[in-house]
């Protein structure tokens, strides 16, 4: 089958049939609240893949066509907005971050650019200068394997804590590690939180020490848990705490819209995060639409998630029919779970968190409550138990697992022998294309180049497997940014210009259904979401360029123009 025809029978899988694109000529047609026209609309609907106009009323299309027929639709109350030319596209989906981190992100310190340990020693004693006494300095993004040379004194390419110790003595210090699972602390911070030379290891994560056994500061995957963040600061009222989380939110929302991105998957929520989303939906806070994954242990699931399933709360703000697990760590970090050793530690296959032990549990938890289970799975032994346990719930509650929908998040590094099986049970690989482009430079160093080119990233071979692959950015892992993330989708480029296996690569169209309607079939959305048919949700990206047609280095200068959500513009670039 051809990429074209696997495309077609795909999109005929989630779309199903789409009625036409415009009414009977005689029919009486009520003015639009929003009409865009003269612009390039690219709809990720077979029935219609291009047009030049779209009408919405009560925030659903009705009307895809010619600026000349969407004429019909203006009436004196009519929002009309004159694309000139511009690219109109369904509203991106972002297929997987994490919300609230986002939001925190931004309050932090941001070290994703950072080009060494020296110069995140160096901002911390900036933070420093400006902290209260005892205060915590918190950051994130740093990527050992993306300074300009090792720290030394190093254990595995870690530094040691001394150097945090000499410009923050009094002010703990932690900085997680860009992927989240792992961080670094000071001196200070392990005191706090009772972090000695005695400590042991917890199931599931590692205290990296020197060769004298004392802890070096990192702290790899559920080690992290160990480090009593807020100890010893005052601690907040109800009210103040409220205040903060709304503000977290607020910006994470903030950063979405002016990315283009109508609509969020998040990738793990309490339910008290379920509470606030609701409420500040409620009062008009929210802009961006909300898919949340529930990350509770199994006791408060089986007690609580039948009364927090939530399908399309608030005018389809938010809904809430997932749930998620982990099921290994990070390849940065060492914590993927591999099935032979990795080729830079070959003393180590990787870290198993508890809760694949209750994963079958999990399992049976969501069959029961009709609800999707997405695990994080980025090594190839993690893929492969996730797969078998999927499988074996299957078979034991005796349902197909193609209308289950569910998801291994990530699905990174996968054995030759596991890839056709995404297809066979129907798993969707929710991937994210810029972990791709960021990783890629180091990668082979921790698999080895067979490893790698067998299964790291292997957007192709699983979509030839009938499997979907949906699309995001793990965000604040990465930048929250589509369009910097469709461009390493189609181009699979490097920073310093090499391609990491361009021939997994997508196609401009299947980056952008990946972006779209894969992301809202994996969400079992696609009925409302994910191309512009009509009755549709009138969720809208408009960019500056035709990222489907411009040469590869011009996609990353689209910006974007308008985003709407609902029919109403609730972004409007400069």
């Amino acid at each position: 089958m051809t990429t074209k025809t696997r495309s077609v029978a795909v999109l005929t899988l989630v779309a199903g049939l789409c009625a036409a694109q415009a009414p009977a000529p005689d029919a009486q047609i009520p003015p639009a609240d929003l009409v865009l026209r003269n612009g390039r609309v690219v709809t990720v609907d077979d029935r219609m893949p291009e047009a030049q106009a779209i009408a919405a009323r009560g925030g659903k299309i009705v009307f895809v066509g010619t600026s000349a027929d969407v004429a019909k639709y203006v009436g004196s109350t009519t929002q009309v907005i004159d694309l000139a030319g511009q690219f109109a596209m369904p509203g991106f989906i972002e297929g997987h971050g994490h919300f609230n981190n986002l939001g925190e992100f931004k309050l932090n310190l941001d070290l994703m650019t950072a080009k060494s340990w020296d110069e995140i020693v160096h901002m911390v004693a900036l933070a420093v200068e400006r902290a209260k006494p005892g205060q915590w300095i918190v950051g994130r993004g740093w990527h050992q394997d993306k300074w300009s040379s090792r720290p030394a004194p190093n254990v595995d390419g870690f530094p040691l804590h001394a150097s945090l110790d000499k410009v923050s003595p009094n002010n703990p210090v932690v900085l997680t590690h860009a992927s989240g699972h792992a961080s670094f602390v000071n001196k200070k911070a392990m005191e706090l939180s009772n972090i000695t030379k005695s400590t042991a290891n917890p199931t599931g994560g590692d205290i990296l020490k020197d060769k004298d056994g004392n802890p070096t500061g990192l702290m790899n995957e559920t080690a992290q848990r160990l480090v009593q963040r807020g100890a010893g600061e005052p601690q907040r009222t109800p009210a103040e705490a409220e205040a903060r989380a709304r503000e977290v939110r607020r910006l994470a929302d903030e950063e979405l819209i002016t990315k283009g991105i109508t609509s969020f998957q998040d990738a793990g929520s309490s339910y008290d995060d379920v509470d606030r989303a609701k409420r500040m939906i409620d009062d008009g806070t929210m802009r961006a639409r909300l898919w949340l994954m529930l990350r509770v242990l199994n006791p408060e699931l089986e007690a609580g998630v039948s009364k927090y399933r939530t399908i399309g709360y608030g005018n389809d703000m938010l809904t809430v029919r997932a749930i998620k697990v982990t099921a290994d760590g990070a390849l940065g970090s060492r914590g993927a779970w591999l099935l032979e050793p990795y080729a830079d530690k070959p003393d180590s296959s990787g870290l198993v968190p508890p809760t694949v032990r209750t994963l079958p549990e999990t399992a049976r938890i969501a069959i029961a409550n009709n609800m999707q289970l997405c695990v994080h799975a980025i090594g190839d032994r993690a893929n492969r138990e996730v797969l078998n346990i999927y499988e074996e719930a299957f078979t034991k509650a005796k349902v197909n697992g193609k209308g289950l929908r569910w998801r291994i998040e990530h699905a990174q590094h996968i054995s030759a022998a596991d890839i056709p099986r995404f297809g066979l049970l129907g798993v969707i690989a929710s991937m994210q294309a810029n972990h791709a482009t960021s990783d890629g430079s180091w990668v082979p160093d921790r698999l080895g180049a067979a490893r790698s080119e067998e299964g790291a990233y292997v957007w192709q071979k699983l979509m030839k497997s009938g499997a979907i692959v949906s699309n995001g950015t793990d965000a604040p892992v990465e930048l929250v940014d589509p369009i910097l993330n469709y461009y390493s989708t189609v181009t699979r480029k490097l920073a310093d210009g090499k391609t990491f296996y361009p021939s997994q690569a997508m196609t401009r169209m299947e980056a952008l259904r990946s972006y779209t309607l894969m992301n809202a079939y994996a969400a079992f959305e696609d009925d409302v979401k994910g191309s512009l048919s009509l009755g549709k949700l009138a969720d809208i990206t408009v960019l500056t360029k035709d990222i489907t047609k411009v040469p590869d280095e011009e996609i990353k200068t689209a910006k974007v123009a308008y985003t709407i959500v609902g029919g109403k513009v609730v972004y409007k670039g400069q």
